[in-house]
């Protein structure tokens, strides 16, 4: 894309460099940008660079958080004796947005996956066995992406939380082999 202007291209640049932005859409977003106020600009990057800059991850349940533990960790009203096992943090998102779910999670941050060099030590599962063991959990749910690599991971996990009186249940299936949780609706969740 030739285009008339350095601090134009690096902005195409750096908008397309976003996952599922094209050259295209870049360009009109920097347009866009280009066409607003400096104010609201630096507004819109300073909103940026603070979440960057200022998001933890919960020392408890790895969820995104503005301090060490999460909203949802913090919550009285959760049910403390039930963990939810997700992949990633849109996966708590996606199930947030059902309204149904109230116990806790757990952010494992992915799964098991062989072919892409992700074993169990890459992921947040000794953790997750300190909270069965330390805590009052009476049941894990293993809310996994419905694919090999998932069912492994549950599989795996399964077999570590055996040793401890939790009962360890499984998500229904009405997600597609293949899909994820984040790429379904409400009714499905």
């Amino acid at each position: 894309m030739n285009l008339s202007s350095k601090y134009l291209e690096d902005a195409v640049n750096a908008l397309a460099s976003l996952p599922g932005i094209g050259k295209k859409t870049a360009l009109r977003l920097a347009l866009h940008l280009l066409n607003q106020p400096e104010e609201k600009v630096g507004e819109f990057a300073s909103s940026v660079t603070q979440m960057r800059k200022n998001i933890q991850f919960c020392k408890t349940c790895h969820n995104i958080s503005d301090s060490d533990k999460c909203l949802i960790c913090e919550s009285n009203r959760r049910d403390k004796s039930t963990i939810c096992v997700v992949e990633g943090i849109r996966d708590v998102m996606a199930i947030e947005d059902t309204s149904h779910y109230r116990g806790l999670y757990h952010v494992l941050g992915g799964i098991i996956s062989p072919i892409e060099g992700i074993g169990p030590n890459d992921l947040n599962i000794a953790s997750l066995l300190e909270r069965a063991a330390a805590d009052n959990i009476k049941e894990v749910i293993m809310a996994l992406s419905p694919t090999i690599e998932g069912d492994t991971t549950i599989f795996y996990i399964s077999k570590l939380l055996q040793k401890y009186n939790v009962k360890v249940t499984t998500i229904a299936r009405g997600v597609a082999f293949g899909g994820g949780l984040q790429y379904a609706d409400e009714v499905i969740l």
